[in-house]
């Protein structure tokens, strides 16, 4: 794995560059679609800008919360840019929170701006695969197959290659869905991406040596899929059925 490039004495961290540069390619889509759609591409930056903030900010307060020894030596690690201090969740939480009071500031319509944040969401995707390639995190179980990597001491499931795989599968996916379907509600290209995201979780962790357990041995990340995947075709099937509903009223 790489998780660092050495540039002659610069030293760059692979995961950081990595995700920066797909910030900019997601970036670059969702701007595009906003586009298309008579959206105002300024607001799709400012709401990214400020919920990345807000994340970051958020998951790093929440990690010297949980974890104050791990700053108690030097003062100057809270301002590091080294993502193993951050707390995910807590990230990802603040920084939705964060968007969603932006966009109910400036009056901006939810289910569209979802729509437009789907090609970014799917780019990072990828980008988080190629993270995990790279620094050799999320990694499979062991393997006798022909293409098994050898990471930590045996040869394993090519997780991360698999990842990288069913995100650009899901990322194609969406494209063709958006082009396909522009008189489509509001809402659904963003229910599409989470339906697929969830369906290739599922198929993932079948092969991932590190996945958390509950219970009988069950997986939580698959767990969690299946409740995603479960709402994603409850509120299809509700949209669709609205839908009948108002054609059959318009007859």
């Amino acid at each position: 794995m790489f998780p660092t490039i050495q540039i002659g004495p610069l030293s760059l961290q692979v995961p950081g560059l990595v995700l920066l540069v797909g910030l900019w390619i997601g970036l670059s889509l969702s701007e595009k679609r906003a586009k298309q759609n008579n959206e105002n591409p300024a607001h799709l930056y400012n709401l990214v800008f400020s919920a990345l903030i807000a994340g970051i900010i958020g998951a790093r307060l929440s990690y010297v919360i949980n974890y104050p020894e791990a700053f108690s030596d030097n003062l100057w690690s809270l301002i590091s840019i080294n993502p193993g201090l951050l707390d995910p969740l807590a990230g990802f939480l603040i920084g939705s929170a964060a968007a969603l009071i932006y966009m109910y500031r400036k009056n901006i319509p939810f289910l569209s701006m979802l729509d437009s944040l789907t090609p970014l969401l799917a780019v990072m995707g990828i980008a988080i695969g190629v993270l995990h390639f790279a620094s050799g995190s999320a990694f499979g179980r062991p393997t006798d197959l022909p293409f098994g990597i050898h990471l930590w001491g045996e040869t394993r499931h090519p997780t991360q290659i698999y990842e990288i795989i069913l995100a650009s599968g899901t990322l194609i996916a969406i494209y063709i869905i958006d082009r396909s379907s522009w008189n489509q509600p509001p809402g659904n290209l963003f229910l599409s991406f989470v339906s697929l995201a969830a369906i290739s979780r599922l198929v993932l962790e079948a092969f991932r040596g590190d996945s958390i357990l509950v219970g009988d041995g069950f997986r939580i990340a698959q767990i969690y899929a299946w409740l995603l995947l479960a709402l994603c075709l409850f509120l299809f099937s509700q949209r669709f059925f609205t839908q009948k509903r108002k054609d059959q009223t318009s007859l």
